[in-house]
C-alpha cells in the first residue's frame, strides 16, 4: 500500500468512528473486531494489500505499543476511586500479583511440555500473554471516577498494575534463555528485577503524582484565575514518572499508573473529597460566556487522553489483522489460546482470589474476561528488541498475534451481553 492509501485507509477508519460511535454503543460487539477484520480483510488474509512484518518492524512496534500502554495506564489509573485503601484494593492486588505469577506459570508448564519450546522461551511465552491488556479492555474497565462497580473496578486495576508485574517475568525468561544477568542462583533477578524495580517504579510514579497534584493546586490557590492546558500536564506526567523510572532501572509501566492514581488522589484530597471538577474563573462581560476552568487535572485530561488511546487502538489493532495468514491460524496456535482462557485464567484467577470476599459470579466473569492485547504485543517486541533468537521469536510471534486476535473477537463478542446478563442479576427484584 502507498502513503496515500494508507492515509485513505487511516481516514475513512476515523471518520466511520466518529460518525458510528453512538451506534456501536448498542451493538453486541466491540469497535475493536471492526479494526481487525478491517485488517483481514485488506492484509494478507484478504486483497492482500499489505502485510505487516512484526519481526521485521519489532522496533517501530514496541515504540507504538509502548506509548499505547502509558497512554491507557494513565487513563485507567485517572479512574481510580479515591481514598485509596488497601480493603477496596485487595482483590486487585491478589489478581495482579498472585494470579499474575500462577497465570505465567501455567503457560511455561504448557509451553515447555505441550509446545516443546525451551524453558526460558516457555516462561517469557507466560510472561507475555499473562498481563490483562489496558488498551482493549475498555469495555470491561471503569466508566468514570465514580463508578462503583466492583467487577469493572477489579479488572481496571488489575490491568494497571500487571502491566508492571510482567516486567520481572519478562527478564527472568530472557535469563533463561541467556540474554540477561540473573546473578548466582537468581539473586540479581529477585533483588533488581522484583523488589527494587517495582518499588521504585511505585514510588517514582507516587512521587510524580502527588508533586504534580499538589503544584496545581499551589499555583491556583496563590494565584486565582490561573489556567493551565491540563492535557498537557497529563502527557507531561506520563513521560515524566516514565523517564525517571528508565533512568533508574525501574518499571515505568508501574510508575505511570501509580502516578495517575496519586494524582486523582492528592487533587481530590486537596479539595476535601469534594466532586466538583470545575469552577467559573470569574463573571464574564455582559453577552459573553462564562469561562471555567477545571479543578481536577486528573479528570480535564482523561478526555484528550481516551482519544489518544482510541487511535492507538485503531491503528495497532489493524496492524495485527494485517499481520497475520490463513496458515497462521494452526491448531498449535488455537489450542495455546484456548488453554490461555479456558484453563490458565480461570485456575489463576480462582486461586489467586481465595480468601477474598468476591462472589463467585464476580470470579467466574474475571477469570473469564482477561482480555489480551497491546501490553502482550509490547513485551514480545521488547523481548526480540534485547536479542531473542530469529526461530522463537517466530515462534511466540506466532502464538501471540492468534492469542490477541482471537481475545479480540471471542471476548468482544461475549463482553456486552455478558455485562449486561450481570448488571440484570444484581438489580432488587
Amino acid at each position: 500500500m502507498t502513503t496515500a492509501t494508507w492515509f485513505i485507509l487511516i481516514g475513512t477508519l476515523l471518520l466511520v468512528v466518529g460518525f458510528t460511535f453512538s451506534y456501536f454503543k448498542r451493538v453486541p460487539a466491540t469497535s475493536a473486531i471492526v479494526y481487525l477484520l478491517i485488517g483481514f480483510i485488506f492484509g494478507p488474509m484478504g486483497f492482500g494489500l499489505f502485510h505487516f512484518n512484526a519481526l521485521e518492524e519489532s522496533a517501530l512496534l514496541e515504540l507504538l505499543t509502548e506509548i499505547a500502554v502509558l497512554i491507557s495506564l494513565y487513563c485507567a489509573g485517572v479512574k481510580m476511586p479515591a481514598p485509596v485503601t488497601f480493603k477496596r484494593w485487595r482483590n486487585p492486588l491478589q489478581l495482579a500479583v498472585v494470579s499474575m505469577a500462577l497465570t505465567v506459570g501455567l503457560v511455561a508448564l504448557f509451553g515447555y511440555y505441550w509446545l516443546a519450546l525451551p524453558l526460558g522461551a516457555a516462561v517469557l511465552l507466560g510472561a507475555v500473554v499473562a498481563p490483562t491488556d489496558p488498551v482493549l479492555a475498555t469495555e470491561v474497565q471503569v466508566r468514570h471516577a465514580d463508578d462503583t462497580d466492583e467487577l469493572r473496578f477489579a479488572l481496571t486495576c488489575e490491568a494497571g498494575m500487571n502491566d508492571g508485574s510482567a516486567f520481572p517475568f519478562v527478564m527472568l525468561g530472557l535469563g533463561l534463555l541467556g540474554l540477561h544477568d540473573l546473578g548466582d542462583a537468581g539473586w540479581r533477578w529477585l533483588a533488581v528485577d522484583v523488589f527494587w524495580a517495582s518499588g521504585a517504579g511505585i514510588g517514582i510514579g507516587i512521587l510524580a503524582g502527588v508533586g504534580v497534584g499538589w503544584l496545581v493546586n499551589k499555583i491556583r490557590t496563590t494565584f486565582v484565575g490561573t489556567a493551565f492546558l491540563e492535557s498537557f500536564l497529563g502527557l507531561g506526567l506520563i513521560a515524566l514518572a516514565y523517564g525517571v523510572s528508565l533512568l533508574v532501572d525501574a518499571w515505568g509501566f508501574l510508575a505511570v499508573f501509580s502516578a495517575a492514581v496519586a494524582l486523582r488522589h492528592t487533587e481530590l484530597k486537596l479539595a476535601g473529597l469534594k466532586q466538583d471538577y470545575s469552577v467559573p474563573v470569574e463573571t464574564p462581560p455582559e453577552g459573553e460566556p462564562q469561562a471555567i476552568v477545571h479543578v481536577h487535572v486528573s479528570e480535564s485530561s482523561l478526555v484528550f487522553n481516551e482519544h489518544l488511546e482510541r487511535l492507538a487502538e485503531i491503528v495497532l489493532v489493524l496492524l495485527i489483522g494485517g499481520s497475520l495468514f490463513w496458515d497462521s491460524w494452526s491448531w498449535r496456535a488455537v489450542g495455546f489460546a484456548a488453554f490461555l482462557f479456558f484453563v490458565a485464567r480461570p485456575i489463576s484467577v480462582h486461586l489467586g482470589l481465595l480468601g477474598s470476599r468476591a462472589p463467585m459470579r464476580m470470579r467466574h466473569l474475571v477469570g473469564w474476561f482477561g482480555v489480551r492485547g497491546i501490553g502482550s504485543l509490547y513485551y514480545l517486541m521488547y523481548a526480540i528488541q534485547h536479542g531473542l533468537p530469529e526461530g522463537i521469536a517466530l515462534e511466540l510471534i506466532h502464538l501471540t498475534l492468534v492469542v490477541v486476535a482471537l481475545s479480540i473477537l471471542v471476548h468482544g463478542v461475549s463482553v456486552k451481553p455478558t455485562i449486561a446478563r450481570y448488571w440484570r442479576s444484581r438489580k432488587p427484584r
